[in-house]
């Protein structure tokens, strides 16, 4: 069983030694040489997402990858996600095309509606057409992404005429995810286009998931599109033994989730939610490299995974923390989740 394995980051703002949060700009600046270490180590894949709030330091997620691919000549380079819904299709298709030809080809694209509603203010957007926003802007995207002259027309942009789409992806057409959190209609929505399918699995089992990963590729095959990979996105974090990795983690992610939750009312969350969640079956990839890789293998098996990225930045957790994870997710992680799927 033939699998890709990537990282995730939202870009979390990290502390330093004293447990102060680092500037925003040198959080950006560690997030380069972490895509430049994970390159060293042999990992597929690094994407890096976009929100517009002080807890996350990447609004510009192409800027930061064309930062990494300067410094780096083998690994691929994404968002997770990009916020279609708030944005211009056609400037994210020009961006990630630049990405492409300055990186030699390594760009890909992650197009989501994003779990914040942060940036449709911001913009100008309204809430209210939360649904239209992303329905029109992803048949949009699909349209420009063929690189033909496109003519199209919607209520939320003004239409276009025969109007061709610079600059051209060098090789083929621009690798385009549609990232979705569970909901049967955003599969079919991924299906209708033909597009991979990235779940984003933060909670509960991930093999509850199957359902709807079979829903997407019967309705590929009932829309008579060609099979696509499906890929998963889990938060997690690495170190030499699962106790250290569970102690390290456990106070950054209690934070962050204690901040997010208080934003949506959701209670605080428990030790034990956190050691639920951390336990084979559970959704947060926390432990050794034995034991991530044990349970990157199970979910991969259970969903017929080709790609599992880990969100290896967790609220607060320290640079030197992050490094450690990447190095392992590299060098032990990946070779051991290889073994297992080969088995």
């Amino acid at each position: 069983m033939e699998i890709e394995l990537g990282l995730d980051t939202f870009g979390d703002v990290t502390d330093d030694a004293e447990g102060r949060p680092l500037p925003h700009a040198q959080v950006l600046r560690n997030i380069v040489d972490q895509g430049v270490l994970a390159d060293q180590v042999g990992i597929d894949f690094i994407a890096i997402g976009e929100h517009h709030r002080q807890d996350f330091a990447v609004s510009a997620p192409e800027v930061v990858l064309a930062a990494i691919a300067a410094r780096t000549s083998r690994i691929r380079l994404g968002s997770a996600v990009t916020v279609l819904s708030s944005d211009d299709p056609i400037r994210v298709f020009q961006r990630f095309a630049t990405l492409d030809g300055v990186s030699g080809g390594r760009a890909e694209v992650i197009l989501g509606r994003g779990s914040f509603t942060e940036s449709f203010p911001l913009f100008g957007f309204d809430l209210s057409q939360y649904e239209e926003l992303f329905d029109e802007k992803l048949d949009l995207f699909a349209a420009v992404r063929q690189q033909q002259p496109v003519t199209w027309q919607g209520s939320t942009r003004a239409p276009l005429a025969e109007q061709s789409v610079y600059p051209p992806v060098e090789n083929g057409l621009l690798k385009t995810w549609v990232g979705v959190g569970g909901s049967p209609e955003s599969v079919i929505r991924a299906a209708r286009y033909g597009l991979p399918l990235m779940l984003a699995i933060i909670g509960g089992e991930p093999l509850r998931f199957a359902p709807l990963v079979d829903l997407y590729h019967r309705a590929l095959e009932q829309l008579e599109q060609p099979t696509q990979p499906v890929g998963e996105h889990s938060p997690g974090h690495i170190a030499e033994t699962d106790e250290q990795a569970r102690e390290e983690l456990w106070p950054h992610y209690r934070t962050m989730m204690a901040r997010i939750g208080a934003e949506r009312g959701w209670p605080p969350m428990t030790r034990a939610q956190f050691d639920d969640a951390a336990s084979p079956t559970g959704a947060l990839f926390v432990g050794s490299p034995e034991t991530v890789a044990a349970k990157i293998a199970y979910a991969a098996k259970g969903l017929g995974l080709s790609r599992f990225d880990l969100k290896y930045g967790n609220g607060g957790l320290s640079h030197d923390k992050l490094m450690k994870s990447i190095e392992l997710y590299g060098t032990r992680v990946i070779p051991r989740v290889r073994e297992l799927l080969a088995d």
